[in-house]
């Protein structure tokens, strides 16, 4: 007798990487979404400190000191970025998860930095940067192919 694997049986997944160029997985989403919304939660940041100087107030004196307008910058750029990231992270690509967790570093530490401006909002920005580096480096999958 020959062995004949059924059309619904087991399929080889040798070929099959979770990083790769197709859609991405589970981990991959979670953090893409997380992504996205920070990106868009700094982008409209960004516009506020730049259109009005008077919605944030200096809530204590600190040592590192900028000028609104330029953080409105800082956000907004960076914002824009992360958007575009999360957009490759939702295409699967390899390049945006690595892009993914150098700009939640960035925006985790630009965040830090918002602190005397809008501190519970920053703290909830910088928690969201957390989870997405953890999401991003926990569903990394390496394959040796």
């Amino acid at each position: 007798m020959s062995q004949h694997t059924p059309p619904g049986g087991q399929r080889s997944t040798a070929g099959h990487r979770s990083g790769g160029g197709g859609v991405a997985g589970g981990g991959t989403v979670f953090a893409a979404v997380l992504l996205s919304l920070a990106g868009v939660l700094g982008i409209l940041q960004g516009i506020t400190a730049i259109a009005n100087d008077d919605v944030y107030a200096r809530v204590g004196d600190y040592v590192f000191e900028f000028d609104l307008t330029a953080w409105g910058w800082i956000h907004l750029v960076l914002g824009v970025v992360i958007v575009l990231i999360a957009v490759g992270l939702f295409k699967g690509a390899d390049w945006a998860r690595a892009g993914g967790i150098t700009l939640a570093g960035l925006s985790a530490v630009a965040n830090f930095l918002w602190l005397p401006y809008q501190p519970w909002w920053a703290l909830t920005l910088l928690a969201i940067d957390v989870f997405i580096i953890w999401a991003l480096c926990s569903s990394w999958s390496h394959s040796t192919d």
